[in-house]
């Protein structure tokens, strides 16, 4: 198992979402635990509904600022 950063953005905000995949020999490999793809799911349906504080108890949460040259 390995420790691993996910992004996730949604709108004007982006998430690093930690998770731990799973590596084995299986083709399946390497893969989320069903609590980390709920987590993943949690944060990114929390950023559609701009819900920052439960997206913040489980991620670390940035807001995207666009860069007119």
């Amino acid at each position: 198992m390995k420790t691993q950063t996910k992004i996730i953005h949604e709108g004007e905000y982006m998430a690093e979402v930690e998770v731990m995949m799973t590596y084995s020999d299986d083709e399946w490999s390497p893969y989320l635990s069903i609590e980390d793809a709920e987590k993943l799911d949690a944060v990114r349906l929390a950023l559609c509904q701009n819900d920052l504080e439960t997206a913040s108890k489980l991620a670390k949460i940035y807001r995207l600022t666009p860069i007119n040259c």
